[in-house]
């Protein structure tokens, strides 16, 4: 364990212990002042390249999510993912380095395990103490900051960008960070977050304001984030039973270079919407818009399918399009077809259905393409992959 890891251990076990339980109010206090619950689950990936051979890779998960509430307004959060990985993938070089890879400003992720046919990690994904107090709220170590409005592409997602190909992470990954909150009113308020790096320069401190008016959602965001000067803005609303969201940043870099890279100014922006149709079948239709200004060069379709996201990299091109079609084959079953479209000529193609099998087990099978002409990015490497994930929820 790292320094600053058992640096924020210390801080949390302090915290714990100075915080007491004290008398509930009679009546209000909850059955008990903990919760634990999680899940495990197997997936087999069979990954089909056009261009070179076959592999398949097996994935247990099991996740712990622990909360113990205080009488005085605190509460501890924990979210601990465990993870045993064993097939071909294995033999890609430093696969174990990206396995274990956490961004964060703690390393709270380790291989307890690496041998050739298996790696077994451990990470806490969320490690956080909660505050609440009338219109107040404040939050300190690990944990998710959810600045988006969209459900495909968010822009305004400074802390916690993700893939829209990742079939496996739900919970997607959290921030080390500072926030205080404060509510001025039903649906408006201020959040201020400081979120710390390894090297000072990529520190990041910035605000959101948000509010309602008139049936539109809306939001504004500024500060630093990283290298860059940040505003953004978004919205989400209603129309004659659509949903409507968007959101935009323009980053500012705060000087030309960086580690020999030259920086330059971006805007990104992403407008969605979606419609659900009346009926036993649930039809949902969406559809969303991504355009970047200057995205960043990408050599492999592997790295960028890989590699954390940032709100600058949600995309390769300058234009990308989204589609998806849903729909209930039967109360239990439920079927998604979604394609993507990157204006380099590159596709992707996706089928997933979810299927109950009981209260506690939910059957996830999706097929995925990527293709493209013969110079785009995904073309150069087409590939089929599967997925097959059993998941028991306790």
């Amino acid at each position: 364990m790292t320094k600053r890891s058992r640096t924020l251990w210390l801080a949390v076990g302090v915290m714990c212990l100075s915080h007491p339980s004290a008398a509930q109010i009679p009546g209000l206090e909850p059955e008990k002042n903990w919760d634990l619950d999680g899940y495990v689950k197997y997936m087999l990936t069979y990954s089909n390249p056009d261009n070179s051979s076959n592999a398949i890779d097996h994935l247990i998960h099991q996740r712990f999510n622990f909360e113990y509430r205080f009488a005085n307004h605190f509460a501890f959060n924990a979210g601990l993912r465990n993870r045993a990985l064993a097939g071909d993938s294995l033999d890609i070089p430093m696969y174990e380095q990206l396995v274990s890879l956490d961004t964060g400003y703690w390393d709270l992720s380790k291989n307890v395990i690496e041998q050739d046919s298996v790696i077994v990690n451990s990470q806490f994904d969320r490690l956080f103490m909660d505050w609440h107090k009338d219109d107040w709220n404040a939050r300190v170590g690990r944990f998710r900051i959810n600045w988006s409005m969209n459900t495909v592409w968010n822009p305004n997602d400074l802390f916690n960008a993700y893939s829209i190909y990742d079939v496996d992470y739900e919970e997607r990954a959290g921030s080390d960070a500072i926030m205080l909150g404060h509510s001025l009113g039903f649906a408006d308020g201020v959040e201020v977050i400081f979120s710390p790096d390894t090297s000072q320069v990529l520190n990041d401190y910035t605000v959101r304001y948000y509010g309602n008016d008139s049936g539109w959602d809306y939001q504004v965001i500024g500060g630093k984030n990283a290298l860059d000067n940040v505003l953004g803005a978004g919205f989400a609303t209603d129309w004659h039973g659509a949903g409507i969201r968007g959101e935009v940043t323009w980053f500012k870099p705060r000087r030309d270079s960086y580690q020999g890279i030259t920086l330059n100014d971006n805007t990104v922006l992403s407008l969605e919407s979606d419609y659900s149709f009346s009926g036993e079948n649930n039809w949902l239709l969406r559809a969303a818009w991504l355009y970047i200004e200057k995205p960043e060069e990408t050599q492999s379709a592997r790295r960028y399918l890989s590699l954390p996201l940032n709100a600058k990299t949600l995309s390769f091109t300058h234009h990308t399009g989204y589609l998806e079609l849903g729909f209930d084959l039967t109360p239990l079953s439920r079927m998604s077809v979604s394609t993507v479209y990157y204006d380099d000529n590159s596709y992707f193609l996706g089928l997933s259905n979810h299927y109950s099998l009981a209260n506690d087990w939910q059957l996830l099978t999706i097929i995925q393409r990527f293709d493209g002409t013969s110079r785009s990015l995904f073309g150069t490497t087409p590939a089929t992959l599967l997925f097959a994930n059993i998941k028991w929820s306790f």
